[in-house]
Parts: structure tokens; sequence; C-alpha cells
């Protein structure tokens, strides 16, 4: 096994990751290694997220999220731009599927505005005339003109060629063992490497690294699995917008919706059923007879106090893997949708949810702790992607020193 030796190791190849690094570049920092355990990029979170570039509506003013999705919204489109990676500003409606929920129409917008961001509330016929496939209560509804779609595997590979293009080593299946932080070194399945900072932005398997260093012991990755199916291609020709209900915001999910892609599908989707392994994108795939017991505790846990709404979370989402329930879901956000517009699953996504263990409850925001050489990406889930550009320059400024 190998001996070398870089400025900084970042552990985790995803979008969080590679923002990192090109960060890094931006501060002048001279040798960088990014390590990605799969053998190709965007293998979980990165390549299997909506493609959305959100406009940043739904958090509260003052927070990481609201503050780093409205900024990085607009560089991850002036990025696009400059690098020439088509993105389409499409813009979404969001609805009230039910009068109970319809008080949630004036927070969003309230909270849309104290962050800046452009909001429009609208009427049936506004909404009509802008989406006619969608439904809501109330005569209310939202409109975000600024919202958008991307590919988000084509953003993935053009920052992993501008950063190769200045030099950063990417190594793709090259996996984080055990780290030695008194002595500064990384044992990986292929070498030992010595390292000035270590970054960890291993999503899904963050929390293991940071405890190996014992750095945010009292946190856990408690993952949860979306499911997408997508519409048929002559139901998918009906609808121009994105179209959301309004959240919950006592979980941080979003809600199943449709999203338009950027080659005209439409995907339906994602849930958001916990899941009782790290990469258990399947039934029984990605289960860890070492982990899973744990993971099943924690959501004991959260069903018991009924943190964060989480019953009525398990409630709904848990029959979702059902064609019919996943399809009554929809129909109060657009009632045209009959069950067979509906195809079968095409994409399933983990989110690496950060749970924190004393207060027994599910982290909000993104959540970063420093170690004594190292800094560790805890918490960043959606809306990571829009942020990840403006993300990973406040981590940098926040966390980063030689």
């Amino acid at each position: 096994m190998s001996n070398s030796s870089t400025d900084v190791v970042i552990i985790g190849g995803g979008i969080v990751g590679l923002t990192l690094a090109r960060a890094l570049k931006k501060k002048g920092v001279g040798k960088i290694i990014v390590l990605e355990k799969e053998d190709h990029l965007g293998e979980h979170s990165s390549g299997r997220n909506s493609g959305v570039i959100h406009a940043g509506l739904y958090y509260p003013a003052g927070s990481l999220k609201a503050r780093l999705c409205v900024e990085g919204s607009r560089q991850m489109r002036a990025y696009a731009q400059e690098r020439g990676i088509p993105f389409q500003p499409i813009g979404k409606v969001i609805v009230s599927p039910t009068p109970e929920q319809l008080p949630m129409i004036e927070t969003i917008h309230d909270r849309a505005v104290q962050c800046g961001v452009r909001i429009e509330r609208i009427d049936d016929q506004q909404l009509r005339e802008l989406e006619p496939e969608a439904k809501t209560c109330g005569n209310q509804a939202l409109y975000s003109p600024e919202t958008a779609i991307i590919d988000s595997k084509k953003v993935l590979a053009s920052v992993q060629q501008e950063l190769q293009n200045q030099s950063v080593e990417i190594s793709l299946g090259e996996k984080a063992l055990r780290i030695d932080e008194d002595t500064k070194e990384l044992h990986t399945n292929q070498r030992t490497l010595a390292y000035g900072h270590l970054i960890n932005a291993a999503g899904l398997h963050a929390d293991r690294v940071a405890h190996q260093i014992g750095v945010g012991q009292n946190y856990r990755i408690l993952p949860f699995k979306g499911v997408y199916r997508k519409l048929h291609p002559e139901a998918a020709r009906r609808f121009r917008k994105l179209i959301y209900p309004v959240p919950d915001l006592r979980v941080p999910f979003l809600g199943v919706h449709l999203t338009k892609n950027m080659d005209g599908s439409v995907s339906v989707g994602p849930t958001a059923i916990p899941a009782l392994g790290r990469e258990n994108y399947g039934i029984f795939e990605g289960l860890n007879l070492s982990e899973t017991p744990e993971m099943a505790i924690s959501l004991l846990r959260l069903w018991s106090a009924n943190q964060n709404g989480f019953r009525n979370l398990v409630r709904e989402e848990i029959p979702k893997y059902h064609l019919a329930r996943f399809h009554q879901s929809i129909t109060p956000l657009a009632p045209n949708i009959r069950q067979e517009d509906i195809g079968g699953v095409y994409k399933v996504g983990l989110r690496a949810q950060l749970y924190r263990v004393d207060e027994g409850k599910l982290e909000m925001d993104f959540v970063v702790e420093r170690g004594k050489n190292s800094t560790h990406i805890l918490n960043a889930v959606s809306p990571a992607f829009t942020a990840s550009f403006a993300f990973a320059d406040w981590v940098i400024d926040t966390y980063y020193s030689p």
C-alpha cells in the first residue's frame, strides 16, 4: 500500500465534496484530493435528486438553508450559464390540497418575502392560466417564477472537469477506512494519505466518519427513502410547471410533487419513507445487521415522542409503496391524473437526514462541526444541491484554516 500526502483531503465526491474542492481552489489551496468510494460520481444523493434549482421559499429567515439556498440558486444559474449547462426557469405553483392546509399558503408567502425571494399570490383563474392541471383549495395558491430545473449529473460532470483542469485529484473507487487525527493520516483501501486538513462530505456515511475521531457523537444519520415514478408521455405532455403541495413544516420534507424534467418527462415523488440502511435502495438491499437495529430504535423513539409530527408522516408515507396509495397522494394536486397514467418506480434516492440523539428529533437546518484538523458536513440535505456553491464558500470561510 502506497503513501502520499496532500494539503486537503475530501471524503465524498458528491456535489458538496466537489464544490468544497472548488471553493478551496479559489482560496489558493495547493494539493487537493477528493475520494469517492464508488466507481462513478452521482451514484447516491447528488445523482438521484429531483434536479430542481430551488428559489428558497420554505426556510425561516436567518436559517442557513434560507441564506445559502437563495445565494446558491443565483450561483448555480450563473455557473450553468458560464459552463453552457442547459437549465429552464420553468417556475412552480404551490397549492393547498385541503382547506386545513390553507394557512400554510400565508406562512410560505411570508417566509419568501422575508428572505427576499420573488413570490406571487395567485387565485384559481391565474393558477389555471399557469398550470391547467393543478388544483388548490380556497381560491389561493402561490407561484414561484424563479424555480428552475437542470440535469444534476451534468453539473457534477462539469465541476469534475473544472477541478481536474486545476489538477485536483478525484480518486474513484477509493474508500476511506480509518482516520488518525493525531498523526493526520487517512488510511484508505488503496493507500495511506498524510493530510493537512480533512473534510468529511460523506453524505449517508458522514456520521460514521466523524465518530471515528470523536466528532458529532450526539448525531446519527437516519436515512429516508425517496421513490420516484414517471408519468407516461401522453399524460406528461399536459403539464407546464412544477406542482408542489404546501409542506408540513414540522418535517424536513416537501411532500410528493410533480416535476418536469429537462427531457420533457414528468417525475412524481419523492416519498419520505423511513429506511433501515444507509444504502437501502431496495427492500432488503443495503441492510446492515450492526446498524439496522439502531436505526429501528431511533425510529421508535421518534414514533413514541411524535417529534416532528413523525407518526402522521409514517402513516402517510409507508402506504405510498403501493401504486394506488401513491396515486391518491397526487390527485389533490392534479385531479386529472389517472392511476394508469403513472409508470413504475424509475428512481430511488436516500436522504441522509440527521437525527439528534439527546433531543430525539430530526435536524431541520444544515449542520457542520469542526474537529482538531478536520471539518465535518453532518447535515447537508435538500436544498443542498441548489445551495452547494454558496454552501461550500460558507464552509471554507467559516471552518477551514490551513
